[in-house]
Formats: C-alpha cells, sequence, structure tokens
C-alpha cells in the first residue's frame, strides 16, 4: 500500500498510489477514519500521475513524538554520550510542511540543521504494549522527515521545544507506504544542494523500532496518525536562505524542500 495526500479541485484529499504501466498514479481517493485514510473504503477516480499531482504533507497527527539520539554517530558528533535509554521529545503538529513547501530560518537562530530521518505512522490505538506483543499491527506505514533544528537555541534552552518547534520545522512526505520493513535495513540519504551529507541504514538505530514503539506507548497513549520520528545520524550540518534540503529513504521517495529567510 501506498498512499500520498494532494490538492485536488474539491479541496485535499488522500490518494491511493498504484503502479500503471511503469508510472505511479492517483487511482482511488480514500475516505478520512478515526484520523487515517480509510483503504476499505476507496472511490476510483481518473488517474493522476502521481509526479504532476501538488502534494500536501500526508499526515494529520494529533502529536508528533521524535527520538533523540538513536545513532551513535550522531550522539558523538554532537559532543554526547551514547544514551543507554530512549530519550524522547515532542514537536508540534504546528511545524507539518508538505514536500517542495519553504523552510523558514527564523531570525533569532544563528544556525537551523537539517536531520534526515525515517517516519511512522500510527494506525491503531495504543497504550502499553506488552513487551511480547508485536507493534507493526499498530503501525500504518512510514515516510520521510526532516527534524529541523535550531541547534544553537537548543544548546541555549534546558529543552528542546523552541529550537525544534518552529514552524516549517517539520517537512513530511511525499507519501506512506508500507511496502518497506525498517528491521532489514533501509538506506537514509539527506543531501544539501546534491551533496550527501547523511548516509546510514536503519540497522545503526541504537534503540530498533520496536523498542522505540513500546516505549511511547507506555509513557502516552499514541492515536491513528500520530507521527514518530526515529531518529538522525551522523552529518547533520547547517541550512541558509537559498539551500535545498533532500531526505530521500530506500522504497519510499525523495522529500525535498527549498530554505528561505523567515518573513
Amino acid at each position: 500500500m501506498k498512499y500520498c495526500r494532494f490538492s485536488s479541485p474539491d479541496g485535499p484529499q488522500y490518494g491511493l498510489i498504484e503502479t500503471m504501466a511503469g508510472t505511479e498514479q492517483i487511482t482511488h481517493i480514500l475516505p478520512v477514519t478515526n484520523g487515517i485514510p480509510d483503504l476499505g473504503n476507496r472511490r476510483s477516480i481518473t488517474p493522476v500521475p502521481l509526479a504532476s499531482a501538488a502534494l500536501l504533507a500526508p499526515v494529520q497527527p494529533s502529536k508528533i513524538v521524535c527520538v533523540g539520539r538513536n545513532y551513535a554517530d550522531h550522539a558523538k558528533e554532537l559532543g554526547n554520550a551514547v544514551p543507554t535509554e530512549i530519550l524522547i521529545f515532542l514537536k508540534p503538529p504546528s511545524a507539518i510542511v508538505a514536500p517542495q513547501e519553504k523552510i523558514r530560518h527564523p531570525g533569532v537562530s544563528q544556525r537551523v540543521d537539517f536531520e534526515g530521518e525515517l517516519a511512522v505512522i500510527i494506525g491503531k490505538r495504543c497504550r502499553n504494549i506488552r513487551p511480547d506483543e508485536d507493534v507493526r499491527p499498530f503501525m500504518l506505514g512510514y515516510t520521510c522527515a526532516n527534524d529541523v533544528t535550531a541547534r544553537d537555541l537548543q544548546k541555549k534552552d534546558d529543552q528542546w521545544t523552541r529550537a525544534k518547534g518552529f514552524d516549517t520545522f517539520c517537512p513530511v512526505g511525499p507519501l506512506v507506504t508500507d511496502e518497506v520493513d525498517p528491521w532489514t535495513g533501509l538506506r537514509l540519504e539527506t543531501r544539501l544542494n546534491g551533496a550527501v551529507k547523511q548516509s546510514a541504514t536503519t540497522l545503526d538505530f541504537i534503540f530498533p523500532l520496536d523498542a522505540v514503539i513500546r516505549y511511547i506507548s507506555g509513557i502516552m497513549t499514541l492515536l491513528p496518525g500520530d507521527l514518530i520520528l526515529t531518529g538522525t545520524p551522523a552529518g547533520i550540518a547547517p541550512m541558509a536562505a537559498g539551500d535545498v534540503v533532500e531526505v530521500s529513504i530506500q522504497g519510499i521517495g525523495t522529500l525535498r524542500n527549498p530554505v528561505v529567510d523567515a518573513d
């Protein structure tokens, strides 16, 4: 299954993506039930080439839960110890922007970094998942995300809300799929103006995805549509107005966003 969210003459819609004659097409409209696209009540449409669709962020979560320092090399590049316990923080849903939408560099920060990440969309309400319980039935699919961070403010503040929470600081997309398996290793790359800056696989996670989902569900109820960012590898770097950042994940696609100065 692959789906996107896109602009249509009838307003924003979720669309099922299928391959026809070697080209990805949006073939069905998906209504929303309990906060997520309802694959069981699809409505067929005249196919729309995915490449020509005006894509929106494919998620509308009640919350964004992020894992910090889940790659050892990233923890080390920031001068931090490799964590022995999962570290989480929240980003506001108001930070979400779509593929191709602008990341706005706030004037209050002197350094704004990209952080390419694999993101998980929750498909079923969960709380206190048992150690012997499979987490996969609670997951709807995967997408690309960029945990944009005002690095100087992160270091200055006692907590990370301001550094992580500016509007436009959570690009997400281009689509959601359940046709990949992070447990077997997905290649993630982040490019700045075409140059590869981050390159790792999900096999490099310190804390595997099942441990992350169980841990978060033991703290808060996860609702359908909630978004979990799983951590970024080494190679973070600052962005400036005029730059273009791309996060690519094997089997999912590329999330591309230009950077501009804030209004």
